[in-house]
């Protein structure tokens, strides 16, 4: 039971830990640190409960992911080496970039039953629906007169507009689960209902984060998972999203208008926040020319501005960030993560029973949320994140060994189906002892 209310809690405070700011006296020590060792420490002294299957093999990501903290290790090194700064800050910094990836191999090893399992994901969903409404309040409370840079909803992700970007991210990753099972779940018209809610709330808070990146997105999103049901429905909802995008708020087409701007001659040019991050990024290439293997961790927003006109400022891409900060070697060991969580969403399709359309539901949209979720990173960078990617990696967790759990039930031993031996060579071949004498087995 302690374990059980140690995971809930977990779910929920990893994406409002900024709203708790809880201090415990602990360098580079956090709340959500403190609640992961209770994890670890209450695991041996529980029973196990794989009653549906055998207990979860090692996970698909643990290599990959391995790797991955390698590379940032050594990009540390690098970092303490080049230019030492703060020791605790960086240590800070290496050890939050570590940790809430490592929350996947807890959530896969949890020893909780397929019952428990199936309800933390639900956990999880409703987490992303709380904080959505959220959001929606937020931009209900600033209104639509015109659109204004601080009038941004970032839901619990941040205290002002300066994080509506990275709730933008955290909220279009989780639509598709959503979508999915509004799509994808027959005959359960409870869920359906509930899923369209979530779509509803959360399609709302993209819209008052007035993230452009998040607007393109969840389109991308939900046209995977519309041909994904039918390409008929996806070409007629198409059409019916286009009508009504004369129907939106005038501060999102206002938003999105913003991107293409005039000059005084006339002529067409990209807003300043666009034309930054192109000049940040060719700064960030020329950094990787002259340190291929890498600045070290957490070294950009200082160097930054030797190669740009802009200092202290994050590379607002992911990708960008990783191979200047790690060097090449970091970024393979990135794309390979990546590689392998696409991998872990092809191995989740093809585990769904066919006949379970909720296994479907969630392996389908399970796919298509990574697929925001590396679109997200691409043009910012909150993949170290803790609260927009803490529970991406605890989805991965609990999906893979959801997943397990029902394969491992469907087999007809698991089903309790009796099994009954082959029967023995005399048996079957009373001649054989005569052959083969002391043979009798």
């Amino acid at each position: 039971m302690v374990l059980r209310l140690l995971l809930y809690l977990q779910i929920v405070y990893t994406v409002y830990q900024i709203h708790f700011p809880l201090d415990t006296h602990i360098p580079a020590v956090n709340v959500s640190n403190l609640l992961f060792a209770a994890t670890l420490l209450a695991l041996p002294f529980t029973a196990r409960g794989d009653v549906d299957g055998p207990p979860a093999p090692p996970g698909l990501l643990r290599w990959p992911l391995l790797g991955y903290f390698l590379a940032l290790t050594l990009a540390l090194v690098i970092a303490q080496l080049h230019t030492p700064r703060d020791l605790v800050g960086d240590i800070t910094y290496y050890k939050n970039a570590l940790f809430y990836p490592l929350l996947y191999f807890v959530y896969l090893h949890c020893r909780q039953d397929r019952a428990t399992t199936r309800l933390m994901i639900i956990l999880v969903m409703a987490v992303a629906f709380v904080a959505g409404a959220q959001a929606m309040r937020q931009g209900l409370d600033y209104g639509f007169g015109g659109f204004a840079e601080n009038h941004r909803a970032a839901g619990p992700f941040g205290h002002d507009y300066r994080d509506a970007n990275r709730a933008g991210v955290y909220y279009v990753m989780f639509l598709p689960l959503f979508i999915a099972a509004a799509l994808f779940f027959r005959g359960q018209w409870r869920w359906r209902g509930a899923a369209l809610a979530g779509v509803a709330v959360l399609g709302f808070a993209i819209l008052v984060t007035y993230s452009r990146q998040s607007y393109f997105i969840a389109l991308l999103g939900l046209g995977l998972l519309l041909l994904r049901r039918n390409l008929v429905l996806a070409v007629v909802l198409g059409f019916a999203l286009m009508s009504m995008t004369a129907y939106l708020p005038d501060t999102v087409t206002q938003r999105v208008q913003e991107t293409q701007q005039r000059d005084a001659a006339g002529g067409e040019q990209v807003d300043e926040s666009t034309s930054s991050r192109w000049e940040i990024w060719d700064g960030a290439f020329a950094m990787w020319r002259d340190n291929p293997f890498g600045i070290g961790l957490n070294r950009f927003p200082q160097t930054i501005g030797d190669y740009s006109r802009y200092e202290n400022k994050d590379a607002h891409n992911y990708y960008v960030l990783t191979l200047a900060e790690t060097g090449l070697q970091g970024f393979a060991a990135l794309a390979l993560l990546l590689v392998a969580l696409f991998r872990l969403a092809g191995r989740l399709r093809r585990m769904a029973p066919p006949d379970d359309p909720e296994a479907r539901a969630l392996a389908i949209g399970f796919t298509v949320c990574t697929v925001c979720m590396a679109c997200g990173n691409f043009y910012g960078s909150p993949f170290l994140n803790g609260a927009v990617m803490g529970d991406y990696w605890i989805l991965c967790g609990l999906l893979e060994r959801y997943l397990r759990q029902l394969a491992a039930a469907s087999t007809p031993a698991a089903a309790g189906e009796l099994v009954v031996p082959a029967p023995a060579m005399t048996q079957r071949f009373p001649l054989a002892t005569h052959i083969l004498p002391g043979r009798r087995a």
